[in-house]
Parts: C-alpha cells; structure tokens; sequence
C-alpha cells in the first residue's frame, strides 16, 4: 500500500475521535463579540458596519480546518476561484469576483507584496502557520487604495505571538512541515519570531494533456523556508510597530523531455508603522514598507528581479459623533528586471513612481449610513487616474439591512506588460499601454433571522475595459482592446446553534469577454461550498467540507465540474498540546484546476501543536 494511502487511512481513523480545544461556551462568547476590519477603508470599523462585502478568517478557522496551505482557506470563501498548476508550492492564482488575478490587491500587514514584474503575489509562498488573520474585501476599493484593486482586497496579517509555540506536521506525498517560535507581550512592547520550513515530495504536477512540451511522468517536489517577526513599542498615544516576512522556495516543475525543470524563489516584505491618537478625534497612522520578489528559473535562462519602497500616511478625524473623514497619501517606487542568463544579459531594467491622494467621508444617521470616497494617482508611466466610490445602506429593521453601491477602479499595466522583448520578438511588451478601467455596481441584503441564523444575498456587476492582450499585429505585441463583463450573485448562510455550526456559500457568477463572449478562463459559473462543524467537548470537535466548482474554460480545453469532500478534527491532549488530522479528497476524485495539470488525491495530514497556557 502507498504511503499516501497509508496516510490516508491514519487519519481517516484519527476522525473518528474528533477536534478543537475551546469550549462550548467560550466558543459562543466569541460569536458575539463585534468583529473587527481595516482593509475595507483602510482604519477600524467593525464588519457589521461596514458598507463593503468583508469577510475574516481568523487563526481559529484556520486552526480547525487544519488545511496544508492557503488554497484550501481561500477555496472556502464566496466569489473566490483558485486555479494550481499541480501540488504545493506550485503557481497559485487567485480569482476575486471573476476578475484577473492581477486585478486583487493583495497586502502582508499593510505592505503591497505583488510583483512589479508580474502584478500578481505568489500565494503558494506563504506559510499558513505564520498568519494570524486574513481580511477579504470584495469589490472595487480602488478609491483608498489606487491600483490593483478591481475585484477587491486581501490582506494577511502575520502572527504575534505571547509565549513558545511548536507545531510539525505529516502528510500524504511525503509532506513534512514544522515551525517553531516565541514571542512576549507586556502593556508597553511586545516582540515576536517565528521561523518554519515544509518538504513536499510531491506527484507529478502535468499529465498527458499538458502536451509534449510539458508533461513529465516525475515526481515533482518542493522545498521552502520562512520566517515572520513583529515587534512594537508604546510611544505615549503612538505605537511604533515593525513586521517582517521571509519566503525562500525551491520548486521542481515539469519540462517536457527535457526533464524536471527548478525554480528558485525569494518573496519578502518589511515594514515599519507609527500610530495612535493625534488628539481625541484624530488617529492617524504613518507606514514605510518595502517588498522584493526574486524568480530564477535556470532551465529557460531567466531571472527576474523586483523591489517596491512604499510610504503611506492614513488619518481619521471624527468630525462628530456619527460622522468620520479619511484622508492620506501613498507613495510608490517599482523597479523590475528581467535577466537572460544564458546570455548574461539584462533584457529591461526600469523604474516607476506612483503618487496618490484620497479621502473618504462616513456618516450615520438613525437608520441609514453611507460612504463617499475618492481618490488621483499619478503614475510616471501613464498620467493621472481618479477612482471613486459611493455607498449606502438602509436599515429597514433591527434585523435587515440593504446597502448598494458602485465604484471605479484601474490595475496599471505591469512592467513587464510595458517593457518585455518577448520571446524571438513574440509577445513583447509595449510602452504605450493604458490601465484596465472597471466600473461595478452591487446591492446587498443583511437578514439576521434569528439568534442562530444570518442570511446574505448580494448581486453585482462589473464592467472592465482596455483589457490587456498580447494580440497586436503579427508578433502578438501587447495592447489595449478586450473588454470583460462579470455578472455576478453571492449567497452566504451561517447557522450557529451550541455546539454546532454550518457555513453554506454559493456563488453564480457570468465571467465573460463582451468581444468574443468567451467565458474567462479558470472562473466557473457556478460554486458552492459547505463547512459542517461540531464541538463535542472542551477536547473534541470536527467537521466536513463540500467543495463544488462548475465547468470552466481554459487555455488548450475545458474543466470538468467537480465535487470533494473533506473532513477535518481536532483533539486537545492537555491545554498546551493539540493533536489535528485532515482528510482531503475523500472520495478521490479526479480533477483539475488548470488544463492539463493534476491535483492531490485522497491523502491526510496529521499536526501535532504546542502553546504553552499563560
């Protein structure tokens, strides 16, 4: 028997104990606290009053699902679609609302993290035992954080810790993690470190459809390290605060006949915040960040090389009681290069600056709120860009709310959209290129049936135009000229009864190209997810999940429309040591996220964690 069913059937015997150490009552406390964002308009506010469509995965969600990397916490939100290129560590896009994936901003505690390159952030990178929390922000937010944001935002914030923290993990495919680290935390200061590593072995990431130039029947491993730290320090009102994240990877891929082919990987992102009260009405929030993204692919002769330095400066001002402005400033400088290193040569090397206003004003008055907020960049590279948004919402009882809105937003083109010779003059860049503009509308219904049960329904619309295409002329040249239509409708359920819980989300989205009414690629038209928990004691807890996603178009065919199943369990040893176990794949369907390239089977993962109890 493989070591993969092996595995398998392990944990398959470790769920029929089941789960998490928290306590029924503890668990309910939690549920009604007030939860807090700062991604949707960039300061605090609670998600209930919130006009944006947020949604937060915290360290306990991911804790009891016990999932091996991030494409399995993202795969479980409304209007969120991943596509992978194989197993862990490969190339993961993330699709927010039907858009590119280049068209979501993605933030690592407050720090742009996408490449300047390539516009998107390698989520296959980043170490799901380093983040305390994910904050996802849907629709247009182009008006407070400028370009990139199209079909929303994800921020990720790393952990700080208070005390030791061990955890090691094994799994199907020869997959082995572990993470070790320690923090401490008093009223004035606080420090916090952590350092992890995963080996996966892996499968063999393509298969036959792929094509001659890529399939190969190898096994396909990777190999990574990371490491996360925060520190801060009480400044009378202000706090000064510094993070910093550290990915370095090793993934093999699949090259045809010519074997396995290597990348190497660095992702990387510091920054430094002061914050806190100005005056009684005034918080404000200063922030320097830099990110640096490496990618050498030995096998095709290629590196590329990116770096981002970045000052914001953010203010509240409570104007009254029920009234907020938000005002700053952002300041981006880019540099991409792309290197041949075949030929020791550099293909481009260049630099952009971006500079951008913005100011936002929110009110309340008894049963009605609404946001206005607008913001100008001026990129280096192609002028001047205004976003707005306008938002309302309608409280026609204690239990229902209605909102509605509509903003604009732009992606600007990457650098190497602007500036790549392509390949034998094929697929080059082209210096003249606009930024994708969009336009979305959305309106929202908030129902609180009763203590137990929360219903929303939200309908949207987008409209996206200068879609960039490497289709001009006979080399294929970049330009402007697709545009793209994105009807869209979510459906969220959450049912909370004691010592039970069950999350139902269902997403039915259009995602098209209005030139050739094509559906976009690897964004299916119907999703549905189900996430089934149950506490069974202060030391047992379990659950399962349904995943389904539609058919979907890709680049060389079609995705079949699939359905898995998952289980997950926690047991609580002792209040330090907890034991977790994950079954993935249970019926061990076959299917793709991307044409051509395979997905895990069923396999298991057992995590053996540590905290000592304060």
């Amino acid at each position: 028997m493989s070591q993969k069913s092996l595995l398998s059937l392990a944990v398959g015997a470790a769920l029929g104990g089941g789960l998490v150490h928290v306590s029924i009552a503890q668990a309910q406390e939690a549920q009604l606290q007030p939860t807090i964002e700062v991604t949707a308009s960039r300061v605090a506010q609670t998600v209930d009053a919130s006009l944006a469509d947020v949604s937060i995965i915290t360290r306990a969600d991911i804790e009891k699902i016990g999932a091996p990397d991030l494409i399995e916490v993202l795969r479980l939100q409304a209007g969120v679609d991943v596509a992978r290129l194989g197993g862990a560590g490969f190339q993961t896009s993330v699709f927010l609302r039907g858009t590119n994936s280049n068209h979501v901003l993605v933030l690592i505690d407050g720090v742009r993290v996408a490449s300047a390159n390539t516009g998107a952030f390698a989520f296959e990178n980043l170490p799901l035992d380093a983040v305390e929390r994910i904050e996802i922000v849907r629709g247009p937010r182009a008006s407070y954080w400028g370009s990139d944001a199209v079909g929303g935002v994800i921020q990720i914030f790393t952990r700080k810790l208070d005390g030791a923290h061990l955890a090691a993990s094994v799994g199907s495919y020869g997959s082995a993690d572990g993470s070790v680290g320690y923090g401490m935390q008093t009223d004035a200061w606080g420090v916090s470190a952590q350092a992890g590593g995963r080996n996966v072995d892996g499968f063999s990431a393509s298969n036959v459809l792929a094509g001659p130039y890529v399939y190969n029947p190898d096994d396909n491993p990777m190999q990574n390290h990371n490491q996360v730290a925060q520190a801060w320090y009480k400044l009378g009102t202000q706090t000064l605060s510094a993070s910093a994240f550290r990915s370095v990877g090793t993934q093999s891929f699949d090259n045809g006949d010519f074997g396995p082919g290597i990348s190497h990987t660095l992702d990387q992102a510091i920054g430094v915040n002061l914050e806190g009260a100005i005056t009684a009405d005034w918080q404000h929030r200063l922030a320097v960040g830099t990110t640096r993204t490496n990618i050498d692919t030995p096998a095709f002769g290629s590196a590329y090389r990116s770096t981002r330095e970045q000052l914001s400066w953010t203010n509240d001002f409570a104007i009254a009681a029920n009234q907020h402005l938000i005002a700053g400033f952002d300041s981006v400088h880019d540099r991409g290069r792309s290197l041949d290193t075949f030929g020791g040569t550099t293909q481009y090397d260049k630099t952009r600056d971006n500079s951008g206003v913005f100011a936002g004003w929110r009110a309340q008055a008894d049963a009605l709120d609404g946001e206005v907020s607008g913001r100008y960049d001026h990129n280096s590279d192609f002028g001047g860009e205004f976003s707005g948004s306008i938002a309302g919402g309608y409280r026609l009882s204690d239990s229902l709310r209605l909102t509605a809105s509509y903003g604009t937003a732009f992606s600007a083109p990457t650098l190497s959209q602007l500036y790549s010779p392509g390949y034998g003059g094929y697929y080059a860049g082209n210096p003249l290129l606009d930024p994708e503009r969009s336009r979305t509308g959305e309106i929202g219904l908030e129902w609180k049936v009763d203590a137990s049960n929360r219903l929303e329904a939200r309908a949207f619309t987008t409209r996206v135009r200068d879609l960039i295409d490497f289709s001009g002329g006979a080399t294929f040249q970049a330009i402007n000229i697709n545009h793209a239509a994105i009807d869209g409708l979510e459906l969220t359920h959450n049912w909370h009864a004691g010592a039970y819980s069950w999350t139902n989300t269902l997403t039915l989205q259009d995602p098209r190209n209005e030139d050739t009414d094509a559906q976009l690629l690897r964004r299916p038209k119907q999703k549905f997810n189900s996430v089934f928990d149950v506490q069974l004691s202060d030391t047992f807890s379990a659950g399962a999940e349904l995943v389904y996603a539609g058919r979907a178009d890709d680049f060389d065919g079609k995705l079949g429309a699939y359905a898995i199943v998952n289980l997950h369990a926690s047991y609580a040893v002792n209040p330090q040591w907890r034991i977790g176990a994950r079954l993935e794949n249970l019926g061990d369907r076959d299917y793709q996220l991307a044409y051509g390239y395979n997905t895990p089977g069923r396999s298991g993962y057992l995590t053996v964690s540590f905290t000592p109890q304060k």
